[in-house]
């Protein structure tokens, strides 16, 4: 039997795109769930006479062929049913998630779309004003509701079936036809085994590769989605959610994956793991599929050990381009037992339909149903047992000072071979030509982060672990270690999150064998104020050459007088600080805490607050009282701005303190 025949079901003629196979299973299995909320469930017929009256809403206003919907209920269950509207309208859909503004908008620049569907609360986050059409579908449901339930007819089908994003800082849309999208869920059919029985959660964003092609994995094939109430599960939620909805397939990503590992999700998990028994929790799991980033080989046993006898773990690599289908691996895969998992990630083979190749060390990757072949940027090996082995990725590789290139993955996975280490990146810092090497460790997330003696982990411990393992080269200067590593909202590593450390001075870097000088520090306190003194003198002497008599205190009797020359003292320094911070300030400010965006404002605002005094208070003195004109122009050419500088300090701060902690260096 055929795949296609397979996920259409017995005895019936293979559809050739996926909203016809969701139809065929609207009509064949009418009454059974396919969308299961907290709210309650949705069955298969309900949820296409839903779209099909959406569909009829979306034609009536008259949208050009091919159309691209951009998609961001604030609701999972609408997207769906937005999604599937958009397919029988004859559209293309893209998945935006307006839980998450900033990317959101980024999506929504790069996309162009022709419409945003959406809800009074996703345009309200969104924010976009007057410049894009949009439909707020609970403003419009009555319309829509009355609608006809029936299908539309059915459109020339356009180019792309969706518009996928890549999950990268500035989201890039990927065009993915209908054969492909098809092809992918085929693919993917195979691979896990999918049923009409299985029920799918997935943790990531609606925006994500993972869901805007993976709703396929339940919807094509007769099972349900197990959807949040709002845009997407927390981290506390997915455990109960498993358990109460029993689902069956959990699609999530590494950082999602290794939460489950947590402790305090399972208390007596060692004894139990030792009679080979599930987590309670997660005793319904027959399929944990993993995607996004990375996975260990020790950290997919560990995952394996956690799930019932029978239930598989597929560490997924799905390119967007290959719409989220490129090559898979689970342990029964490996011949044998292999010596230090911890710093192997393996890829496996590739999806049924796909094909792989590498040229100079590169993976390129066909996707399923043929094509040219995608350059992914990620390296590989294949290894004699016919397994493919992630090797990093080009867009990490590290210029040493000497200018030579590192890729950091291999001294990233014999760190995590220390026992006290389970997540590892290693990232540059300092100027061109003085290039110095950073380690940033994470315990493993089964709380062993610690010595034997239970010591913490030893800085100079890892480096001398890392000897021979390693060139000297990939030997960082300086180890710091904190609670977890950030991730990015796709659950890859975010190597541009990590914490800036300290500069460290005239002293040596962590000491040790290993240890490096580095560079000076900022001046202190001292050498701040030696360096502000010229430029207070300056600013006193230039104060009478820009606004003369400003600081003319003829008439005014002591001790105002000499009260008032202190202010203009201090507005001087004041100045003079304030420049030297614009210039020298933003590196001390570059540590742990909020974003390089917050960050730099942050930075600009405390200038500004320290810079306007001096041009501010001689302008006020210098304007008549009742010179209304004047009098406007300077409250909003200072107050206001002085007072929105002093609101981003506060939430500079306030994100500072809020922040998680961000480790020890050592």
């Amino acid at each position: 039997m055929t795949q296609a025949s397979s996920s259409a079901g017995p005895g019936r003629p293979a559809a050739d795109t996926v909203l016809e196979r969701f139809e065929q299973w609207a009509r064949d299995t009418p009454g059974a769930p396919a969308v299961i909320t907290p709210g309650g469930p949705l069955s298969y017929a309900g949820l296409d006479t839903a779209a099909n009256r959406l569909a009829h809403h979306l034609l009536a206003r008259r949208l050009p062929g091919g159309a691209r919907i951009a998609i961001a209920p604030t609701r999972r269950e609408e997207t769906v049913l937005a999604l599937l509207a958009s397919l029988k309208a004859g559209a293309a859909y893209a998945l935006v998630d307006p839980a998450d503004t900033r990317t959101a908008r980024d999506q929504l620049l790069a996309l162009a779309p022709d419409l945003l569907l959406t809800d009074a609360a996703g345009a309200a986050r969104l924010d976009l004003g007057k410049g894009l059409p949009a439909l707020l579908a609970d403003a419009e449901a009555e319309a829509i509701a009355a609608g006809p339930g029936h299908p539309p007819a059915r459109a020339a089908q356009p180019a792309p079936a969706a518009i996928l994003f890549t999950a990268t800082a500035v989201p890039r849309p990927v065009p993915v036809g209908h054969a492909l999208l098809l092809a992918a869920h085929e693919a993917w059919a195979q691979l896990a085994r999918l049923t009409p029985e299985d029920r799918h959660l997935f943790t990531g964003g609606p925006d994500l590769t993972a869901f805007a092609a993976g709703w396929t994995r339940a919807l094509c094939a007769g099972g349900a989605l197990v959807l949040p109430q709002g845009p997407a599960w927390t981290p506390a939620e997915i455990p109960e959610a498993v358990s109460e909805y029993e689902v069956s397939a959990l699609h999530t990503d590494p950082g999602g994956a290794l939460r489950l590992l947590d402790r305090s999700l399972d208390p007596a998990g060692a004894a139990r793991r030792g009679r080979r028994e599930p987590a309670p929790r997660l005793s319904a799991l027959r399929l944990l599929t993993v995607t996004g980033d990375r996975l260990y080989l020790d950290q997919q046993t560990a995952l394996q050990d956690r799930l019932r006898p029978g239930a598989r773990v597929l560490g997924v690599y799905g390119p967007t381009e290959a719409a989220g289908a490129g090559t898979w691996f689970e342990l029964p895969q490996l011949p044998r037992l292999l010596d230090e998992p911890e710093r192997l990630s393996l890829l496996g083979t590739p999806f049924p339909g796909s094909r792989v190749e590498l040229r100079a060390g590169e993976l390129l990757l066909t996707p399923p149903g043929g094509g040219e072949a995608l350059a992914t940027g990620d390296l590989a090996v294949l290894r004699p047992d016919g397994l493919l082995e992630f090797a990093g990725r080009l867009r990490d590789r590290i210029t040493l000072a000497d200018g030579s290139p590192l890729d950091p993955h291999p001294a990233e996975s014999a760190l995590r071979t220390h026992p006290g280490v389970g997540a590892a990146v290693l990232t540059p810092v300092g100027s061109r030509g003085n290039t110095r090497l950073v380690a940033y460790v994470a315990p493993p997330p089964d709380g062993s982060g610690r010595d034997g003696d239970g010591a913490p982990v030893d800085a100079d411990g890892l480096r001398e672990h890392l000897a021979g393992r390693v060139p000297s080269a990939a030997i960082p200067v300086r180890v710091v270690r904190l609670p977890t590593l950030p991730r990015t909202r796709a659950g890859q590593e975010d190597r541009a999150a990590v914490p800036q450390p300290q500069q460290p001075g005239a002293r040596p870097v962590g000491g040790g064998k290993y240890g490096a000088s580095a560079g000076g520090e900022l001046p202190g306190c001292f050498g701040f104020g030696c360096a502000a003194v010229p430029l207070t003198v300056v600013a006193l002497f230039a104060t009478d050459l820009i606004w003369p008599g400003s600081t003319d205190l003829t008439g005014v009797p002591g001790p105002w007088s000499f009260l008032f020359s202190v202010l203009y003292l201090f507005e001087c320094s004041a100045f003079a600080a304030g420049l030297l911070f614009l210039f020298a300030g933003r590196r001390r400010m570059s540590r742990p805490g909020p974003a390089r965006r917050l960050t730099a404002a942050a930075h600009l605002a405390v200038a500004y607050l320290l810079l306007a005094w001096w041009p501010q208070d001689n302008l006020y003195r210098l304007a008549a009282k009742h010179d209304w004109p004047r009098q406007a122009a300077l409250v909003y050419s200072f107050n206001i701005p002085l007072m929105i500088a002093a609101l981003i300090v506060a939430v500079y701060l306030t994100r500072r303190s809020a922040a998680p902690p961000s480790g020890s260096d050592g």
